[in-house]
């Protein structure tokens, strides 16, 4: 199907539900193995190329991609409407991103074309406050181990599927009780005294998703930074995944380093990196983000 946009004949994406299947078809700029690829998900198991268990929203979906189209397996149209649009961001069009990041800027058309098919998830905040303490100064696979060691131990079973068993997210009263050593036996090292503060912050209403969505992304960043071992590129993560503030901006290693090398071409504090971000980039500093962070890896 297509309509006239502009006066440019625009593929209009179609959704159909096929037994216990949905399937999109024309749909533009998505790519599951780039979108769960990019550092922002880590409850994902790659079952072959471009197929996939996901975990979210106390849900468990099959989702392949295929050159034609994208299916949900096990999946109703209402359960894709209330939850998986949202998720995958699908109501977005990224092309009108791209033409924004893009202007007058060549470096960033380089960029984008090594992960054009990235979309920003939708996730819980509280699961992202937790995953995002737990992923400092560890690798991907180590972030996935510790919070799958959280989820087996404190969650509770979703289904089993295909012979294997598969856990919810722990809620912040499952955790909130956790001792350091309860973190530690699950591997979280020197951030268990972080995560027990979080629980804690958390559990009181210190912090509260329900409060911060009404403050400015500068003053969830100083209320986020008030639980141990909070930084900003901690709460610039929950910012981005787990309370879609679109312009926010984390800066790890991977991103330092590349923009150093695009912008900057010497060691540059990160303090001027994330100013010159927010100049740059706006509104759509994560969707930046996250095409540099997914080229820096490639």
């Amino acid at each position: 199907m297509c309509a006239a946009v502009g006066g440019k004949m625009e593929v209009i994406m179609e959704i159909s539900e096929e037994g216990n299947q949905v399937i999109i078809k024309n749909l533009n700029d998505f790519n599951i193995a780039q979108t769960l690829d990019c550092g922002q998900s880590f409850r994902f198991t790659k079952l072959q190329d471009n197929k996939y268990i996901i975990i979210a929203k106390n849900k468990l979906l099959e989702i392949e991609q295929t050159d034609h189209e994208l299916i949900f397996y096990n999946t109703s149209l209402q359960d894709f409407n209330d939850i998986w649009k949202d998720y995958f961001d699908l109501d977005t069009d990224y092309n009108i991103i791209k033409n924004y990041l893009t202007t007058n800027d060549s470096k960033m058309k380089d960029i984008i074309k090594n992960g054009d098919g990235i979309r920003i998830l939708g996730q819980d905040f509280f699961e992202m406050l937790i995953t995002f303490i737990i992923s400092q100064n560890k690798q991907i696979p180590q972030i996935k181990q510790v919070i799958q060691n959280l989820c087996v131990k404190y969650g509770c079973i979703l289904q089993e599927y295909h012979g294997v068993k598969y856990y919810s997210f722990p809620t912040v009263d499952q955790l909130k009780c956790l001792t350091e050593e309860d973190f530690r036996e699950c591997k979280a090292g020197f951030r268990a005294k972080y995560l027990v503060d979080a629980c804690a912050k958390v559990a009181s209403g210190d912090i509260s998703k329900e409060n911060l969505i009404h403050l400015s992304s500068l003053e969830i960043l100083e209320q986020l930074c008030t639980i141990k071992g909070v930084g900003v590129k901690v709460s610039n993560c929950v910012l981005l995944f787990g309370l879609n503030r679109k312009e926010a901006f984390p800066i790890d290693v991977w991103i330092k380093r590349i923009m150093e090398n695009l912008y900057f071409m010497e060691e540059t504090k990160l303090e001027k990196i994330q100013a010159f971000a927010e100049e740059k980039f706006g509104k759509y500093g994560g969707y930046a983000q996250q095409y540099l962070f997914y080229s820096a890896r490639k």
